[in-house]
């Protein structure tokens, strides 16, 4: 390993996981490389992403994991292939790739989501500006002016989506999001808010909650009515209370409808903001998995 990259690359086992990965994403982005002794793949990557921790010095932490000695790690990110790499940030994966991908591609892949050389500095560095205040109406109108100057700029198109979904324009915010090119489509914005789409149209057609909560008092195996409430909960902006009923849910019907409480967590990390409750949710989460 570079000498330089020492400080940015730690080695992750089940047990420091939380702190060297989880807790320091709040911090900075974490790039973590599932690989095992045995990959050939694995062996071309390893070093591309250790050189690459080592230039961006600090703009980005690399941890990594041997699945052979941590394999409850791999089982509970889904890790179906090696090498697989997974960004997270604020104590949730954002994206990841699978390969050993060429260090051309990396840079790309880290550069999508703001991540340059330096960065950590230049940030720390910058002057903080209030944001001038806008109601999603207004962003609306002038991402649409925007985009009639500049219609191939597809960032705007992105942008107009989330402000869609501000304004409560569900089927707008999908119609923007589906048009988007394959490089945004990826982006960590558009798959928070694919996820917030997700969860709305889950409510479609759905009862209140009132009702929701008398079919649970009368069967508390009624497994529907307590994945709707509590994406009802989530929607209404009750995130601890909706994340308390879908790991109940997970406990009592781990495997009904496909795994569905599991798929709801995941979901629902996407478009939390609070990354503490995200991470103290997923341990509790990872508790009950294994």
């Amino acid at each position: 390993m570079p000498v330089a990259a020492a400080a940015h690359v730690i080695d992750a086992t089940q047990a420091n996981f939380e702190v060297e990965a989880l807790n320091a994403s709040l911090q900075q982005p974490v790039l973590v490389d599932f690989w095992a002794a045995w990959c050939g793949p694995c062996k071309q990557l390893g070093p591309i992403l250790e050189k690459l921790a080592g230039e961006y010095a600090g703009a980005f932490r690399l941890v990594k994991v041997d699945t052979d000695k941590e394999m409850a790690l791999a089982q509970l990110f889904g890790v179906r292939s090696l090498p697989t790499v997974m960004l997270i940030r604020d104590g949730q994966p954002v994206d990841g790739f699978m390969g050993a991908l060429p260090e051309r591609a990396v840079r790309e892949f880290l550069a999508r989501h703001g991540i340059q050389p330096g960065a950590a500095a230049d940030e720390a560095d910058a002057p903080v500006a209030d944001a001038p205040l806008e109601t999603p109406e207004e962003s609306i109108a002038r991402l649409q002016q925007a985009l009639a100057r500049e219609p191939d700029k597809a960032e705007l198109k992105l942008e107009l989506a989330q402000a869609f979904m501000r304004a409560g324009n569900a089927k707008a915010a999908a119609a923007e999001l589906d048009a988007l090119p394959a490089n945004l489509a990826s982006d960590d914005r558009a798959r928070s808010l694919r996820s917030r789409l997700d969860l709305a149209h889950a409510l479609d057609g759905a009862p209140d909650a009132v009702l929701l909560r008398a079919r649970i008092a009368a069967d508390l195996n009624d497994y529907a009515a307590r994945d709707l409430l509590a994406v009802r909960k989530l929607v209404d902006g009750d995130s601890a209370g909706a994340l308390d009923d879908l790991l109940a849910l997970l406990a009592d019907a781990r495997g009904w409808n496909e795994g569905q409480a599991k798929k709801r967590l995941l979901a629902a990390f996407q478009v939390i903001d609070d990354a503490e409750l995200v991470a103290q949710t997923r341990r509790r989460m990872a508790a009950l998995l294994f």
